[in-house]
């Protein structure tokens, strides 16, 4: 089934098209990853899902009751919210708004972050916030992409896609388990911060600091499999093991006093 962007209530009422739909204000208005109220007592309960028909946040506890609804996964990536690209790319054109790729997926920003300045001059930066960018992005967010076009004058209906639903169903949730495990393999965790493109750097430095965060998510791995190894090798020797430490315990043997 091929959802509209804009119910055909809102169109037949001639609604502003320089307003945004309720899933996309919804989108980038909800909170994400706090508990859920409606399942506060179970585990796994942070809301981290969306779904595009209720235009809220919901958590995997509350799947079942928007199994025919068209839903969407939001992740976290340096403690803010982000969609992948690929998903929301087929809601809302993304062109030049800058992607990150975490864990061999790339993401988009869905709001702004906070920066402790800004730097202006010379430097490409976000047409809406001032944050330092790549070459030829002018967005770092879904929101500041939105703002700007809002601001601007210019009609949304012109970047926002008709969508299949059957893109967003909740079979592709079924590696959210709700026993507090996790078995989607590019999940994205608590990451350190790429501070990007500070001001007099070139943009080869965020891709540097973006290769060597995902060097830092492999190393730990490769780290414990070499422990695993080497515990694994210690027990084909026990017999010397045993003979050594019986001999650093055991009386010491003198010569006789002549």
């Amino acid at each position: 089934m091929v959802r509209e962007v804009y119910g055909s209530g809102e169109a037949e009422a001639g609604m502003d098209r320089n307003m945004k739909p309720a899933w996309l204000e919804g989108l980038m208005g909800e909170t994400f990853f706090g508990a859920c109220g409606a399942h506060e007592n179970r585990r796994k309960n942070e809301k981290n899902v969306f779904c595009l028909h209720c235009c809220l946040s919901i958590c995997p506890h509350c799947l079942p009751s928007h199994r025919s609804h068209p839903l969407l996964q939001v992740r976290r990536y340096v403690y803010h919210d982000v969609v992948r690209l690929g998903d929301l790319e087929k809601l809302i054109d993304c062109s030049y708004i800058q992607p990150y790729t975490i864990n061999g997926a790339k993401v988009i920003f869905l709001n702004q972050r906070p920066q402790s300045r800004s730097c202006k001059g010379s430097a490409n930066i976000c047409f809406t916030c001032d944050r330092i960018l790549q070459e030829p992005f002018h967005f770092c967010s879904l929101s500041c992409k939105v703002d700007y076009l809002v601001n601007q004058g210019d009609d949304l209906s012109t970047i926002l896609y008709r969508f299949d639903e059957s893109d967003f169903t909740i079979s592709q949730f079924e590696g959210l388990r709700m026993d507090g495990s996790e078995v989607i393999d590019d999940d994205i965790g608590p990451i350190l911060e790429d501070h990007t493109l500070q001001c007099g750097h070139s943009s080869g430095g965020s891709r540097d600091q973006a290769t060597s965060n995902s060097a830092i998510s492999r190393e730990p791995a490769a780290a414990n499999d070499t422990v695993k190894k080497k515990k694994k090798g210690s027990g084909f020797l026990p017999g010397i093991v045993l003979s050594l430490s019986s001999r650093r315990k055991g009386a010491p043997h003198r010569a006789p006093l002549s």
